[in-house]
Formats: C-alpha cells, structure tokens, sequence
C-alpha cells in the first residue's frame, strides 16, 4: 500500500528534508528564563530542518571585508576579515528565506477559525510573528545543531 504525499504549498511535504517535531509550549517566567511544556496529545507538528546549509550558501555568495585593526595586547596590526551587514531590507528578505527554507512541513495546526494553516511562505512568517512559535523554532533548531554536533563527534570518534 503506498501512502499519497500531502501535497502542501507548492512542494510534497513527504519528500522535503526535516525532521517532523510536535508543537510543544513555552513561557518566561519571573526570573526571565524561558520554560518549556511537554507536547499535548495531538498537537500540530512541524517539519523543520538545520539552516547551515543555507547561510553556508548564502556565505559563499557575499564577498568578505578586511581590514587592519590593533590588537592593543599585543600592539600589532592584525587583520580582521569579515561579511558587512546587509541593508535592513535585504535582511528582512534573508531573514524570511531562512525560516522558508528552515519549515518544510506543517501538520495538524490551524487558526482560529479552525483552517488548516498550510506550509506556504507567507504562513511561516506570521506564525513566526507569534513568540510562541518563534521560541519553539528556536529550540527545534537547537536540538537539530546539538544532535548533529553529537553526531559528528561520534564519527569523529570512529574514525
């Protein structure tokens, strides 16, 4: 029996790189640490992958500065190379590429009319509005960077 990809946006949610993550809750409390809930049964889920391969593309692309500063322990010049930042427009649109690329699924989340929110650019960005959201994405990726960490440790090891 061969399961039917949901077709969501304009891409197969089943074929896109990620992995998928139930919505999990979070809040601040009094001392400004950010806490974290289990996932409820049921909860939407997420399909979200690492954003090095993007900003590592996106590196490739920009040309670096250099320029000579003085290390005032040392009393040298040494050079110092690095990408200048974008222009708050163009950092905008990155910014907005980066969480496209970085969402690849969504499942089971709807707004409040109870529509099905699909994975489309524009509905990854006003949920990333929502700080709720925005922190669970963070911790997602979090988790995706320390498993992958961990992973090439491990191979490392191996070697």
């Amino acid at each position: 029996m061969t399961k039917e990809p949901k077709v969501i946006g304009t891409e197969f949610e089943e074929e896109a790189d990620g992995e998928w993550f139930p919505f999990f809750s979070s809040g601040i409390n009094e001392q400004g640490v950010v806490t974290y809930s289990d996932p409820k049964p049921g909860a939407g889920r997420a399909k979200v992958r690492s954003l090095t391969p993007f900003f590592e593309e996106r590196r490739a692309g920009r040309k670096k500065k250099s320029e000579f500063i003085l290390n005032p322990q040392t009393r040298a010049m040494e050079r110092v190379s690095y990408f200048e930042d974008l222009p708050p427009a163009e950092q905008k649109k990155e910014n907005e590429d980066a969480w496209d690329y970085a969402i690849t699924g969504i499942r089971n989340a709807f707004s409040a009319p109870n529509v099905p929110i699909q994975c489309t650019r524009e509905s990854k960005v006003k949920l990333l509005e929502i700080q709720v959201f925005l922190r669970f994405i963070n911790k997602v990726l979090q988790i995706i960077s320390e498993s992958g960490a961990k992973q090439k440790e491990e191979t490392e090891e191996n070697l």
